[in-house]
């Protein structure tokens, strides 16, 4: 485990709140150079005065990125490319969960455009920077959820099927960690020091399920968002992570427990999937991985 990060940069999104707040804390508590990331810059601001209070002297930055938006994705990234010559750790956090049907400012589905395509953008205008910080980490945030997942690369986003929440949302999260195990395949196969990683919380208590009045009830028995953000910053911090892809709570049904090597379903490992996945997101987005 790293346990002095100092003058590492450090990007989170969803930072402001949650299992994004308590991983920005982490990275805080290590002396890193930490960029919330956050699409409302009013409630970042509130959540870096209540880390400063705790880490008083902690290079905490706030910036405003709304994954939802490819314009606001590159301003964020063409921020980041003048003001740092590294980026140590990406943490691909952010997301929506279960919300109305809805569509990015780009006409995407909400929670496959926000949760994969947003950051699969943000990662690839950024990769310039990732490939030139030696031992740089990828932490890309996917979910038990992900086993509920099915990639429709003909209708991702839900324009001739019916629009229905859960699917959508287990569709994005099997993206995230497909995301995740094929940029590790390409990173390897290039010779690129750059690592990838995928993580997921099991069932924390943050406020993503308020759309579900189940899950709100359900509260009751999640483990906090600190637990939760326990096995994202192992995957981004600590030597130890290499060995393995996607770490998480490996207790019942996934949702619960002491972190380690999580079960990844067959369905996020199908590499043809995962291939056409790529070039359909490289498609949509207009970023393209110079490997």
């Amino acid at each position: 485990m790293m346990q002095d990060l100092s003058l590492r940069v450090v990007i989170v999104t969803g930072a402001n709140c949650g299992i994004g707040y308590h991983m920005a804390a982490g990275f805080a508590s290590r002396d890193a150079i930490v960029i919330m990331a956050c699409r409302n810059v009013e409630k970042g601001k509130a959540a870096r005065e209540k880390l400063l209070k705790k880490y008083p002297g902690t290079m905490i930055h706030v910036m405003e990125l709304d994954l939802a938006d490819l314009e606001s994705i590159g301003r964020f990234t063409d921020e980041i490319l003048v003001k740092y010559k590294n980026l140590d750790i990406l943490v691909n956090n952010a997301g929506v969960m279960i919300p109305p049907k809805s569509k990015t400012k780009d006409g995407f589905e909400l929670q496959i455009g926000t949760n994969h395509l947003g950051h699969f953008a943000l990662t690839g205008k950024l990769f310039p920077l990732l490939k030139s910080t030696p031992g740089s980490r990828v932490v890309t945030v996917s979910s038990i959820a992900h086993n509920i997942g099915e990639i429709n690369l003909n209708d991702l986003n839900f324009e001739t099927r019916k629009y229905k929440k859960w699917k959508a949302y287990g569709q994005s999260k099997l993206a995230n960690l497909m995301f995740a195990i094929e940029f590790d395949r390409r990173l390897k196969a290039s010779g690129i020091n750059v690592k990838s990683f995928g993580s997921h919380p099991g069932y924390s208590r943050t406020k993503l399920q308020r759309h579900s009045i189940v899950w709100r009830l359900l509260n009751i028995i999640a483990m906090r968002a600190k637990k939760g953000a326990s096995s994202t910053l192992f995957a981004a911090t600590s030597d130890m992570a290499d060995d393995y892809v996607y770490w998480g709570p490996t207790g019942l049904l996934d949702a619960w427990g002491k972190f380690g090597k999580s079960k990844i379903n067959e369905k996020a490992m199908d590499e043809k999937v995962a291939e056409k996945l790529w070039e359909l997101s490289e498609k949509l987005t207009g970023v393209n991985y110079q490997f």
